[in-house]
């Protein structure tokens, strides 16, 4: 069925802010299928510019949080085969840029995008789902894509340097386990959900199982940017 190819949508309130839970592994979205054969070097994408707006800022980077609405097609018929408005209640696609949570060719085809900007992007199968296709989607094999793209919003992703600094309260360049503690208890008091005491517990043990990888007990800028997008 249609609907298969960027990605389920996370929570409004968390994805929304741009840091909800940013130190968490990101698995709300499931990475499509990665693109085999063909050569990128001898395609790329191309990109039609249907509307730009008169005020163009901020223009999306790597690590970006963008909301989005887009509809694909076959180029070889024009079918469609996803529309994003017909998810989720209509709501537009929360991701993150850059970091292969949708195909590569969307990757590259919504950088240096503006809110409020359209445009039509031609993906080659090197850049989509190359020579296996993606039968769950509808799509052949080798199949050139076609999306119309709407970009409504440009936020500061997880993992960027503001959001980083936000937490390191002492300014030492690594997170203390009492640094993650308050930032959690503060998240969670600003969205006002309700939880079970021992979430909070948990979400912290998890954090830092995933994230310290040297097991020092801190997570320093290097274990916690992990998209490399920005420099600490």
């Amino acid at each position: 069925a249609a609907g298969t190819v960027p990605r389920r949508r996370p929570p409004a309130s968390d994805m929304g802010r741009g840091l909800g839970l940013l130190l968490l592994p990101l698995a709300l979205l499931a990475a499509p299928a990665r693109a085999e054969g063909g050569s990128a070097a001898e395609e790329e994408v191309q990109i039609e510019v249907v509307h730009l707006p008169e005020a163009c800022s901020p223009k999306s980077k790597k690590g970006d949080l963008l909301n989005a609405h887009y509809d694909g097609f076959l180029a070889s018929d024009g079918s469609k085969f996803y529309c994003s408005r017909t998810q989720n209640e209509g709501h537009p696609k929360w991701f993150v840029l850059g970091v292969g949570q949708v195909i590569k060719g969307l990757d590259i085809a919504m950088m240096n995008m503006c809110p409020g900007e359209k445009r039509k992007v031609t993906i080659p199968p090197s850049l989509a789902y190359g020579q296996q296709g993606y039968a769950q989607g509808k799509i052949p094999p080798n199949a050139t894509l076609i999306f119309e793209i709407e970009l409504y919003a440009v936020r500061k992703g997880p993992r960027s340097v503001e959001a980083f600094n936000q937490i390191d309260k002492d300014g030492d360049k690594k997170l203390s386990e009492l640094e993650i503690s308050q930032y959690l208890k503060e998240e969670f008091a600003r969205d006002g959900k309700k939880r079970h005491p021992s979430a909070h517990d948990e979400i912290l043990a998890d954090i830092f199982k995933k994230n310290d990888h040297d097991g020092d007990g801190f997570i320093s800028a290097k274990e916690y940017n992990v998209y490399q997008h920005d420099e600490l």
